[in-house]
């Protein structure tokens, strides 16, 4: 029986789509800010654990910078950039304190504003580790993994800290979900050589779109038990 030659799937990125450095940092400075605000947001208005200025800007501080932590260990070069450049964990702290005394500002709208801001955060993580991994020389799969990582992964750490179940692993809004289709679409744009800075935009855009319309129409995924 002669053997079955399967079709050969690239995996590389076109050389022309690696990102500059200063496209890089602006990414993961607006992530810093947003995840670390979101997640302050989120342990301020918690009302079962009643977290005092350094609970709140520690969970906020978790969320800004650990998810680029983990994605740097895994890489595997050296101390992670966030313990490498001040800035990284300055703005973490930055975005967490303002949400500190925002919290009380917006009242009501505090709900509409967390999920706001977790949706941009989380769209802009998932492309600076895709981008991350790209200038490691990483091929498509990886990148995409990291991306993934990089977006969920200080959410992830933040509810480990608070004594709860990371949210990406139960039923529920489309999250890690999320991550992965921003990911997903920036490195394809990459593949059909969109210049980076446009493939960027995009891919936040639809990321950042598609997280408030999960919450706004109630798209959930369902727990193994309840599947036919």
């Amino acid at each position: 029986m002669p053997a079955v030659t399967l079709p050969h799937l690239p995996v590389t990125i076109p050389h022309g789509a690696q990102l500059s450095q200063s496209l890089f940092h602006a990414i993961e400075y607006g992530s810093l800010v947003l995840g670390a605000f979101g997640g302050a947001l989120a342990a301020r208005r918690d009302r079962h654990y009643k977290y005092d200025f350094t609970g709140i800007v520690g969970l906020g501080l978790i969320s800004g910078v650990g998810g680029g932590i983990a994605r740097d260990v895994l890489l595997g070069d050296g101390p992670p950039l966030a313990l490498q450049n001040p800035l990284y964990l300055t703005l973490s702290i930055f975005g967490a304190v303002l949400a500190l005394f925002l919290g009380r500002v917006v009242g009501t709208r505090i709900l509409t504003l967390v999920m706001v801001v977790d949706a941009a955060g989380l769209a802009l993580f998932a492309v600076a580790g895709s981008t991350r991994a790209l200038a490691y020389g990483l091929g498509f799969l990886p990148a995409l993994l990291l991306g993934v990582i990089t977006a969920v992964g200080g959410g992830s750490l933040r509810d480990v800290f608070s004594g709860k179940p990371p949210r990406i692993f139960g039923a529920g809004e489309l999250y890690a979900i999320v991550a992965a289709a921003t990911s997903l679409l920036f490195l394809l744009l990459l593949r059909i050589r969109v210049p980076v800075g446009e493939a960027s935009a995009i891919a936040t855009t639809a990321g950042f779109s598609m997280r408030i319309l999960a919450v706004r129409f109630g798209w959930k995924t369902s727990a193994v038990d309840d599947l036919p």
